[in-house]
């Protein structure tokens, strides 16, 4: 049947699996939203290129399958190119798709022209270019292979309007591959028991996403039958379930001092899924380059991961969830101390962190989240800033709650994910924190999560600053405010202006009842908290920052 080449991507996107994409509407790309009208996948518009791409990696990062972002030439796929590296750095499966100038226009700078491969050659697992419709099916079919295969990651393709307009007999593909990941070897599982049985301080490190809750839970069988403690990398402790005795938190940006002691002073690292970022690592101090004192065995299913910055004494190319079902049984070696004190500083930080000062005390918020929230299914969202302390530490998750938040610590990420997550996970209950800061890098998304029915709840941690350079600043410059001061508008007011339930909490036993009303809203909700700068992180105050110097 002949088609035109927008019908035919919409059709191969249809039979791979795609059920909607995210984007803002451009003239270079007409014929695949037309296509659109009259097929089972949806368009949700969206207020900028970058909250749709941002829609797009954290729905890849959320269900394993890539997000689609649909955007036009030149400002339209530059605006999206944050979304890229996000996606990029989360290991997170997105194919983004551009409108491209007609093929005959090339190279003479035309209406919003732009190379493609070489603006985001660096950024993205691969980008290439669709010339003739009748590739489509096999580009396309490559592109989302490409995104969900090996380590995860964004693909760009641009899509030139003249071949979106041609029409071609090219039949769309059949459906997607079936991959399935690499097996670890049992020689491989037996050595790194052996590695752990000989072990004086063992940690399991693991990361990556989404982990199957059946590998997850055979982990933690193995890891509570051993006595060993668990630790997340960075973004990923949604990954384990907080409640076991092994879990003892995140190796991360602003990371406690216990983590840090507990990596340095592991004597040998079981590192499932995990990449060895500057976040995890504290700028690789941690773990001397390339040789550390730990003995580490890396698990991953790219084998360019093994070996990039740490030489393991064992690399073991495979399916970290396939790894872990194959660790069955357990080992011993008298580690109970070592892991007892590991959650017992875990639980510490938690527990005991101090009342903060100021109207609004997040430390009483998240405790009553933490017990109003437990049980249920959850999706807790946030992008960048010290504001993301309160979600990434003083939350619990257990089985069916998840994280969505930036490795590549990228401000104004966690509004448009909550509206991917609401729209993917319906019956969740979806919460964005957000600092005041923070909020501002995509705050139009409002917009889009009315139009799209998906009633997520914005918590706007408001402190009136730009809280992590503010930190930094009085580190390096005390007392010399300089571009960090922010003159805020009234943030429940924009949410009402969108359609939104919105509301300032201005004190903390007001909380509560606020969020009630917020859960009850059935277009969704904004809750302004008014926090002191002084709360800037849960055991040191600004003032006790700058005078530490």
């Amino acid at each position: 049947m002949a088609r035109n080449g927008g019908q035919l991507v919409v059709d191969c996107l249809v039979a791979l699996g795609a059920k909607r994409a995210f984007g803002v509407p451009g003239e270079s790309y007409l014929a695949v939203l037309d296509a659109m009208h009259d097929r089972d996948m949806a368009f949700v518009n969206c207020r900028q290129e970058g909250g749709a791409a941002f829609m797009a990696a954290a729905h890849g990062k959320l269900t394993g399958q890539p997000g689609i972002c649909m955007v036009t030439r030149g400002p339209g796929a530059t605006n999206a190119s944050i979304g890229v590296h996000t996606a990029m750095q989360d290991s997170a499966p997105m194919i983004l798709l551009v409108g491209q100038i007609a093929t005959d226009m090339r190279e003479r700078e035309a209406f919003q022209e732009v190379n493609y491969r070489a603006v985001f050659g660096t950024m993205a697992k691969w980008v290439t270019e669709i010339d003739h419709a009748d590739r489509i099916p096999e580009l396309v079919s490559r592109a989302w292979t490409v995104a969900t295969t090996g380590r995860p990651g964004p693909v760009v393709l641009a899509l030139p309007e003249d071949m979106l307009m041609a029409e071609t007999d090219a039949a769309p593909v059949a459906g997607p591959l079936r991959v399935y990941p690499p097996e670890p070897a049992p020689a491989a599982v037996a050595e790194t028991l052996e590695l752990l049985a000989s072990a004086k301080r063992p940690l399991i490190l693991l990361g990556g996403a989404p982990w199957d809750p059946e590998a997850s839970a055979a982990l933690q069988r193995f890891a509570e039958a051993s006595d060993i403690p668990v630790a997340s990398s960075f973004r990923y402790q949604d990954q384990f379930d907080s409640r076991s005795p092994c879990f003892c938190g995140d190796a991360g940006v602003g990371m406690t001092a216990a983590m840090k002691g507990l990596i340095r002073d592991a004597d040998m690292i079981l590192a499932l899924g995990i990449r060895f970022g500057e976040n995890m690592t504290d700028g690789y101090t941690l773990l001397s380059v390339p040789d550390a004192a730990q003995k580490i065995v890396h698990v991953h299913v790219s084998d360019r991961e093994i070996g990039k910055v740490y030489r393991p004494v064992l690399g073991i190319h495979a399916s970290p969830e396939r790894f872990a079902m194959a660790l069955a049984g357990s080992v011993s070696g008298g580690w109970g101390a070592w892991r007892e004190a590991a959650r017992a500083a875990y639980l510490g930080f938690i527990d005991k962190a101090p009342a903060q000062p100021g109207p609004v005390d997040m430390v009483a918020v998240c405790a009553h989240l933490r017990t109003r929230l437990a049980g249920q299914e959850l999706v807790l969202t946030n992008g960048a800033g010290n504001f993301t302390v309160w979600s990434s530490r003083f939350f619990r998750f257990e089985p069916g709650m998840r994280l969505l938040a930036p490795q590549s610590g990228s401000m104004g990420y966690g509004l448009p994910a909550a509206v991917a997550a609401k729209i993917e996970r319906p019956g969740a209950v979806v919460i964005c924190f957000a600092g005041d800061g923070d909020i501002q890098m995509t705050m139009q998304e409002m917009a889009t999560a009315r139009q799209a029915g998906a009633a997520v709840i914005v918590i706007v941690v408001n402190n009136g600053t730009y809280g992590t350079i503010r930190a930094h600043q009085e580190r390096e410059f005390p007392a010399r405010v300089s571009g960090t001061e922010l003159v805020n508008p009234d943030f429940a007011a924009l949410a009402q202006a969108c359609g939104l339930h919105g509301e300032t909490v201005s004190e903390t036993g007001a909380f509560a009842e606020a969020f009630e009303r917020a859960l009850a809203s059935p277009t969704g909700a904004l809750l302004e908290l008014i926090v002191d700068k002084e709360a800037l992180t849960p055991y040191r105050t600004l003032t006790e920052i700058r005078e530490s110097r």
